[in-house]
Formats: C-alpha cells, sequence, structure tokens
C-alpha cells in the first residue's frame, strides 16, 4: 500500500515511494529510495520536507498514515470547492482566441529570444538594461489580458537544452495571470512581471556542467545551484530603475511559508506578498515540465500537488487564487472525456472552471484521430473524466498548443 505519513514517523527499513516536494527543493539522486540509516532520515529533515508517501509492500509500515488513494480523493474534492467558488467577473476586454494566438506565438518567441540573449549578456560581463525587457513585459501583460487562452498554453511548450530561458518566461505570463486574479494594480503587475522574467538570471553565473547536468545534482552541485538565487539579487540590484518589487520575486521564489527554503529561511509573512507568488508559480512550472531526468505532471496533477503541500510550503489561501487563475484544467491540458474521446482544453470559462471549451480530435477507445470539433461542456452531456500525457498517446503538442 502507498500511504502519506509525517516525516518524523520515518524510520529505518521504510521505502519511500515520493518525496513529495518540488524537485528542485532536495539533493536525492531519486524520489523513490529505501531508508537504510538515521543520515538518510536526517536529510529528508533538513531538506524541509514535512510528509512522504511511504510504499509498504517495499518496506517497514506504519500504523498512522493515510492511504494515496484517500489523500487524492481529499484533494479532489478541494480542487472542486475551489472551482464551485463564487467568481467576480472582471471588465476586461477580451480578444478572440483566433486573433490573440498569432500574436502570443511571436510574443512567445521573442520573450525566449530576449532572455537567452540576455543571459549570454550576464555570462560576457554585460550590464543589463531595464530598456530590454520593460516593452516585453508590457505586452506579455497585455496579451494576457487580452485572452489569457492564447499564451499560457505555449508555457507547456519548452525544450530540454533551453529550459532556462523557456521557464523564465513562463514564470513571467503565469504572474501576470495570477496577479489578474488578485487584480492587482497594473503598474504593480509590470514590476512583478520584470522580477519573474529575470528571477532566475544568476542561473546565467552557474557552471553549465551544473545548469545542465542531464541527472540530478550532487549535494555540492545542489549547494553551488542554489546560490543562483543570490546571483540573481546580486544583479538585479545593479541594474538601474529596479524597485524592490522585482528584488522579492527574484530573492524570494526559493523560500517557504513554512520557513523550509532558501537562501533565508523565510516564513509566513516574513515573505513578501510578491515572493510568496513567485514561489507558488515556480514550482507549479517547474514541476508540470519535462527534464532530462524529470518527467512533468500534466498540469492539473501539478496544481493538485500545489494544492496538497500548500498544507506546509505555500500560502494556502494564495494557491487557491493561484488554481483560479490557471482553471482546474488549464488550457492546454489534454483530457479524455466520458465519451472516450480526447481534446485539448481550449478556453476557461471563468464562471464555471470545470466546464471549459475542448477541441476533440482523437478517439481513445479506437485509436485513431476524428474530425477536431469545439464542445462547450456547459452544453454538452460529455464531462471531463482524466487529464492525459501526450507523450502516451504519441501525440504532438504543438499541433495542438499552436494552431
Amino acid at each position: 500500500m502507498i500511504k502519506k505519513i509525517s516525516t518524523e514517523q520515518i524510520k529505518v527499513g521504510m521505502y519511500i515511494h515520493d518525496l513529495n516536494c518540488g524537485w528542485m527543493d532536495h539533493s536525492f539522486l531519486k524520489n523513490s529510495f529505501a531508508v537504510r540509516d538515521d543520515k538518510t532520515i536526517r536529510k529528508i529533515w533538513d531538506a524541509g520536507v514535512k510528509e512522504v508517501y511511504i510504499d509498504t509492500q517495499k518496506g517497514a509500515d506504519v500504523r498512522e498514515g493515510q492511504p494515496e488513494a484517500e489523500v487524492s480523493a481529499s484533494l479532489d474534492q478541494r480542487m472542486l470547492e475551489i472551482a464551485a467558488h463564487d467568481q467576480e467577473q472582471g471588465a476586461d476586454g477580451h480578444a478572440s482566441l483566433v486573433d490573440e494566438i498569432p500574436r502570443a506565438r511571436h510574443l512567445h518567441a521573442e520573450a525566449n529570444r530576449i532572455i537567452r540573449n540576455l543571459m549570454e549578456d550576464v555570462r560576457l560581463g554585460k550590464q543589463i538594461k531595464l530598456e530590454k525587457v520593460e516593452p516585453l513585459v508590457e505586452n506579455v501583460a497585455d496579451s494576457v489580458f487580452r485572452n489569457p487562452n492564447a499564451l499560457l498554453p505555449m508555457t507547456m511548450l519548452k525544450n530540454h537544452d533551453s529550459y532556462t530561458f523557456e521557464h523564465s518566461v513562463s514564470v513571467c505570463a503565469l504572474m501576470v495571470a495570477f496577479s489578474r486574479e488578485l487584480d492587482l494594480p497594473r503598474d504593480v503587475i509590470l514590476r512583478i512581471a520584470v522580477g519573474a522574467l529575470l528571477h532566475d538570471l544568476g542561473k546565467a553565473q552557474i557552471p553549465d556542467e551544473i545548469l545542465n547536468k542531464p541527472g540530478k545534482l550532487t549535494d555540492e552541485e545542489f549547494t553551488t545551484m542554489k546560490g543562483h538565487v543570490m546571483h540573481s539579487v546580486r544583479l538585479l540590484s545593479d541594474m538601474p530603475g529596479i524597485t524592490s518589487l522585482e528584488m522579492e520575486v527574484a530573492g524570494q521564489h526559493h523560500e517557504r511559508f513554512d520557513g523550509s527554503g532558501y537562501p533565508h529561511h523565510l516564513a509566513g509573512e516574513d515573505i513578501s506578498l510578491y515572493g510568496q507568488m513567485a514561489a507558488i508559480v515556480d514550482v507549479y512550472d517547474a514541476i508540470s515540465s519535462d527534464r532530462v531526468y524529470h518527467k512533468g505532471l500534466p498540469p492539473t496533477i501539478s496544481l493538485k500537488k500545489i494544492l496538497e503541500w500548500s498544507d506546509h510550503h505555500f500560502n494556502p489561501i494564495l494557491v487557491q487564487k493561484f488554481i483560479r487563475s490557471v482553471g482546474i484544467y488549464p488550457s492546454g491540458t489534454l483530457v479524455r472525456l466520458n465519451s472516450g474521446r480526447l481534446g485539448v482544453i481550449i478556453q476557461q470559462k471563468e464562471e464555471n472552471l470545470l466546464e471549459p471549451l475542448v477541441r476533440v480530435f482523437y478517439n481513445s477507445r479506437q485509436n485513431y484521430y476524428i474530425q477536431p470539433e469545439l464542445i462547450d461542456l456547459s452544453k454538452s452531456h460529455d464531462r471531463v473524466v482524466s487529464c492525459e500525457d501526450y507523450e502516451k498517446w504519441n501525440i504532438d503538442p504543438k499541433q495542438w498548443l499552436t494552431p
């Protein structure tokens, strides 16, 4: 049986099925392993992990604990409650998806090019100027406000060899959507978005053999990697025009609500609002992205993990707001309907997050493509029954996320 237990209950002889935290929050070579000594237990504690999943068929059991199925059912119910929460309708004007997608596609490519060049400038010792990023950030904000269903799905498209750049662009776009949900002033949103775009700038000063290592980092390498936060803070502090808002996003995106993060082990409200937001977005994008040694989770499953971790690592109120900002089934998610058809979530309906618009295109029962059809789930008997993996079905996401 797989069950969740407190890390205080771990003992030698158990088998850790899942460390139950973001991959950048620990330096273990794997998420699953046998607990062979007390040193391993102390290492789990030192990583700030509060709860883990154990496999009682591969190792020792403990009377206390919650079966994985019960945990999942509880999280599903919590997600439904978030979706059912009354949503205030914003007064923002919306562009049609057809009109916004070409702009968003061009903007996404341009943003990746700019952040790649900025990191190369850092490696060459050049000073970064805000004039290079502010117009880009304004365009990102404008696109998300016009129609977030155009740009946000593109944040799912990442290449292994350019993850660092693409992750920065994704965090920027997601932070804008998050800020929109919180109804923050536009000038604040733009400053937050700049901080998000540049939050990992310090990784340009991490040795390539560590930054692009095709495997899990050693303890020493992990310590070096964590230094990217302070590198980012230093680089931003040297940029004329940078404010405290950008600094909080970059300097606090690895802090955790329970004080287990880094570099300063801040806790609770000692972490700024923008730092708390950045921590949520950074982890969400990281765990939902494919890496050389880390298979990304489907977006909805990633949101469930973020919700689960809000019991300790994240501000639970902000996590609920973030989930609402991207939807229970984020745009771009591949889903299976009870009719057996596969489709991609095309557009959120802010008044009903459980019944988005879906473009179906595949028969999962007989394994063949069908004529694409746009379905409004609020007007159909079909319902989402599961989130699916594009790779599992040998479907190219680019064909459906950037039509």
